[in-house]
């Protein structure tokens, strides 16, 4: 028989999910600071947890989220640097480090990397990473340079540190100790996590490059959506009248909502386009956009 604490809210991922959209950003990082201290212990510890993700998070209902789901970890003795290596069983692809998934070779570092997927979950409220990417394709892209890109109204600063845990060499990670730190310093210092309302820095879509899509190089709607992977939507903008770009870039959350797209994700990679494509048209023309 084993005795464990009872979590009230279940999985942080299911609990976010449910809840999208009813926190504030302070709250959303007090439950990241959990995380963050749970695997600084474990690091400290010698542990490496190796499934690292927000279904296995629990959540009290205080909001207080606690690493769970040990199946998988390992002890890594006394040498925090020290290098566990598999030769076989499945690994969780959409959150393991690179090397994890090339040399089956996992560190507190490859921790890290997991540890960034989960900043991304709890910022988008539960979204999938990667969307419906394969796994195959979601492996290419990280070897060609790809991240995850900001959810939507997320803070520059936690995209950042994301895209630390990120960093293809893991000696260039930051540590759970600098993480903790990190998020201590942004929960102190809550101006640091504003970000200008109905804004979002980066395109959602499954696949990020460094540069924002140039929207001036589209031709047509159609183009536009096969290039944010929506092409599935195409007759339900032409159905619209949205016909033109210059159009698309008007729309406003309701207006997308109202085309049928019933997928939060979707709705929120649509939207964050049309914003993306909003700012460049003003760069470009140095004029408003009516909305």
């Amino acid at each position: 028989m084993i005795i464990i604490e009872f979590m009230e809210n279940g999985s942080l991922d299911g609990f976010l999910r449910k809840h999208d959209g009813q926190f504030t950003v302070i709250q959303l990082v007090g439950m990241l600071r959990g995380v963050a201290a749970g695997m600084r212990y474990l690091s400290d510890m010698g542990y490496v947890h190796r499934d690292l993700a927000a279904r296995n998070v629990l959540v009290n209902s205080n909001l207080v989220c606690k690493v769970s789901d040990f199946g998988l970890s390992r002890v890594m003795e006394d040498d925090p640097e020290a290098v566990y290596t598999t030769t076989g069983g499945k690994i969780p692809i959409r959150w393991t480090a690179s090397e994890a998934i090339q040399y089956r070779k996992f560190t507190s570092a490859s921790d890290v990397w997991s540890y960034g997927v989960v900043m991304w979950e709890v910022m988008s409220y539960g979204e999938r990473p990667y969307w419906d990417m394969s796994n195959q394709d979601v492996i290419k892209a990280i070897e060609e340079g790809y991240r995850l890109p900001a959810p939507m109204d997320c803070p520059p600063g936690l995209h950042q540190l994301m895209l630390d845990c990120w960093q293809k060499e893991r000696a260039e990670r930051p540590k759970f100790e600098q993480i903790v730190g990190l998020l201590d310093k942004m929960i102190r210092n809550p101006n640091t996590l504003k970000t200008p309302a109905g804004t979002c820095t980066r395109p959602i879509s499954p696949l990020l490059d460094q540069n924002p899509p140039d929207f001036s190089a589209f031709c047509s709607v159609s183009e536009w959506l096969e290039a944010i992977k929506m092409e599935r939507y195409h007759d339900n903008f032409t159905a619209a009248g949205y016909n033109s770009l210059q159009s698309v870039a008007r729309m406003s959350i309701e207006d997308v909502m109202s085309l049928g797209i019933s997928l939060a994700g979707h709705q929120k990679k649509v939207m964050s386009s049309i914003q993306t494509m909003r700012a460049q048209v003003l760069r470009l023309h140095g004029t408003g956009v009516q909305v």
